[in-house]
């Protein structure tokens, strides 16, 4: 069974501190000094870069616990992650 979960980023609480990045390689920094989530179909301004207030991805995949890893390790709680389902993987 996998897993599907959503990572909501706030990027507006967002204060470049880059602990997310250590924890889960799908976090980056962005070009304006914030994080973002690497491959982001949406974003709060709709063109989809992670440039946005707000970065929403979805995956369905074993990463869960580094998501989870990352948004602990987060000082201002600017991560949130939602389990959605479980897929069967057959």
């Amino acid at each position: 069974m996998t897993t599907e979960y959503r990572i909501r980023l706030d990027r507006r609480a967002c204060e470049g501190v880059f602990a997310c990045l250590v924890r889960d390689g799908r976090f980056a920094e962005a070009s304006d000094g914030l994080a973002t989530i690497a491959g982001a179909e949406r974003d709060a301004d709709g063109d989809g870069d992670g440039d946005g207030d707000e970065v929403v991805v979805a995956f369905a995949d074993d990463r869960l616990a580094d998501a989870q890893q990352a948004a602990r390790a987060c000082p201002v709680d600017a991560i949130d992650v939602a389990e959605v389902a479980e897929v069967d993987d057959e």
